[in-house]
């Protein structure tokens, strides 16, 4: 697990101030100018010509896409702020790839479809409520600020889940499952909050 990049002094310490009036910074948390680097095991290899994206559970039409597939789907870009759950904050990130919306209508949901499960690289879930996917600001993003992701980040895309803290943006994502009951992900099995509202500090199973 990594973690660095925090920044202090006068400046940070202005804009969160600014940040804190206008209600975009959440409660304990600190401003960061850069892209601090978390996450549990190892970053893994990206080979274009046998990753896949899969989508099944309760939808009436299970896909797997290639890469070349994927890249296909129209794409959007979405500024958004980022809340880590390690307490930083990260405002205004450029973000571009495919609208999760885009997906969902390949997928077709049935009516019972009321959670999703994230899979990722190396069997890493989490889980997010289908109404809260299905906002014009979640997108898969393979770019940020201008470039694509960095390995560390997430290369070749991550789930971005902007109103719900961090660990919810699944980095290296691979699939969905959608379900009609709420099902813990890695980090949900291990004492996080399963549903994760910065605003709300939900960080553990007891907040």
């Amino acid at each position: 697990m990594e973690f660095s990049g925090l920044f202090t002094g006068d400046e940070r310490k202005r804009k969160e101030r600014e940040m804190a009036e206008a209600g975009r910074l959440p409660p304990h948390q600190s401003l960061t100018l850069k892209w601090p680097v978390l996450h549990y095991g190892s970053v893994p290899t990206f080979d274009p010509a046998t990753w896949d994206f899969f989508i099944r559970g309760a939808i009436e039409q299970p896909l797997r896409l290639t890469w070349e597939e994927f890249q296909r789907l129209p794409r959007i870009e979405v500024t958004s702020d980022f809340h880590c759950v390690t307490r930083w904050s990260r405002f205004d990130n450029t973000w571009s790839g495919v609208s999760f919306r885009e997906v969902m209508k390949l997928a077709r949901p049935k009516p019972a479809a009321k959670f999703v499960l994230v899979h990722a690289e190396q069997g890493y879930t989490a889980n997010v409520p289908l109404v809260d996917l299905d906002r014009d600001s979640v997108l898969f993003a393979t770019h940020h600020d201008g470039k694509p992701l960095e390995p560390d980040h997430g290369y070749p895309m991550r789930l971005i889940v902007p109103h719900l803290y961090a660990w919810k943006s699944v980095k290296w994502v691979r699939g969905l499952e959608f379900l009609d009951r709420d099902m813990p992900g890695f980090w949900e099995q291990n004492g996080y909050h399963m549903y994760g509202d910065p605003f709300k500090e939900q960080r553990f199973d007891t907040d």
